[in-house]
């Protein structure tokens, strides 16, 4: 294991300015769920150069990819993430995944025929709200992988994930436009059912199970005072711990929305605009070697405990790649604080020295863990 560890680190050490570069590109030109063409596209060809098969469009979707390299038995897969959010960029920190995965997926080929494995990057689009891991596990790009891992940039280095399952969903109310003030009574009022639904919802809150959120945005409600809105729409999402009781909480919700309709006398609808995350699933082995790793570099892998939590109870469609795949998601520590994750001041976090250690970190730890895995050795 020592000379495949040395090389692993050379390999690593040689690629951290065009993994840096990798990260700036993807920070200055951020593109948001199924529109990552640019930025697939640079992973694919950095990959190509390396000598990695590489195959557009995986699974179908104009945005995903799947490179290989090596032909051994055990299949290791590194999961690349870069889409963006909107109007905030790379405030979840997708460019430091992008470019930590590209890392470990280069140094790991680098040792792919010493380890008799075979290495596959797989850049999955639309994490936020698109669910693009999921449509691709449907079509099986994961099938046969011995486990599959990534890392995510956090506020404080956290070793367990704990992303909740999580619905989006689309909603809309329809009613009658009406002058407000000389034809009230002609009106149907379609934002005063959202604000019904919103109401109803927080009074729910009080009765929900300790984990659970629901969130959202009210993304249209009408567009002059004097007018009665004939419609409304808005964007929610429903978290909770497993996808069972996401089933149970999405009931109740959906029922809150109903009573908007109810009591205004307007039509519902909603839509589900995305399969559902899951919950994640750790698999405490992998985790373990990325923790001894981890510690051997400098990194508490404890210290989002002691700090203010989130992150690690976001969601993420990871979590179903989990319940097929062994799987890890540990988070980086950028020191970052008081910015958090989908805060704008977070994504110019993503550029500092610690965001730029948090790539080559990342490169290098899920490399030695792989490596660490696939020789059964505890360094």
């Amino acid at each position: 294991m020592d000379d495949i560890e040395q090389r692993i680190r050379d390999r690593v050490e040689r690629l951290a300015p065009s993994l840096i570069g990798v990260r700036d590109a993807l920070f200055a030109h951020p593109e948001t769920k199924w529109q990552e063409f640019a930025s697939a596209e640079l992973l694919c060809t950095r990959l190509e150069a390396e000598g990695f098969t590489v195959t557009r469009r995986a699974a179908d979707l104009p945005t995903a990819f799947v490179a290989k390299a090596g032909d051994g038995s055990r299949r290791v897969g590194i999961v690349l993430e870069y889409d963006a959010l909107p109007g905030l960029g790379h405030a979840c920190g997708h460019n430091i995944i992008a470019a930590a995965g590209l890392g470990a997926a280069l140094a790991l080929a680098s040792v792919a025929d010493d380890l008799g494995i075979t290495v596959e990057a797989i850049g999955t689009p639309a994490e936020e709200g698109g669910g693009g891991k999921i449509l691709m596990l449907e079509a099986g790009v994961f099938d046969g992988l011995d486990f599959a891992m990534m890392v995510h940039p956090g506020p404080a280095d956290s070793v367990w994930a704990r992303p909740l399952a999580v619905a989006h969903l689309d909603v809309r109310y329809t009613g009658v436009g009406s002058h407000a003030s000389a034809y009230p009574q002609a009106g149907v009022n379609a934002s005063d059912a959202m604000v019904i639904a919103q109401v109803a919802i927080g009074m729910l809150r009080q009765q929900l199970p300790p984990g659970v959120r629901v969130h959202g945005i009210v993304s249209e409600a009408g567009t002059a005072p004097n007018a009665i809105p004939a419609s409304a729409a808005g964007h929610w999402y429903v978290r909770a711990q497993t996808l069972e009781q996401l089933d149970e909480i999405f009931q109740k919700v959906i029922r809150c929305f109903e009573a908007g309709a109810l009591a205004t006398g307007c039509t519902f609808d909603y839509e589900e605009t995305s399969p559902r995350y899951s919950e994640f699933r750790n698999d405490h082995r992998l985790l373990e070697r990325f923790v001894t790793r981890a510690a051997a570099a400098g990194r508490d892998m404890d210290a989002q405990e002691q700090r203010p939590g989130g992150m690690n109870t976001a969601s993420t469609d990871m979590g179903n790649v989990s319940r097929r795949v062994r799987a890890i998601h540990p988070y980086l520590g950028i020191d970052s604080l008081p910015a958090v994750n989908h805060q704008a001041a977070f994504a110019d976090a993503t550029m500092t020295d610690a965001g730029r250690e948090a790539v080559i970190d990342g490169a290098l730890l899920m490399a030695l863990t792989a490596a660490d895995e696939c020789l059964d050795t505890i360094p």
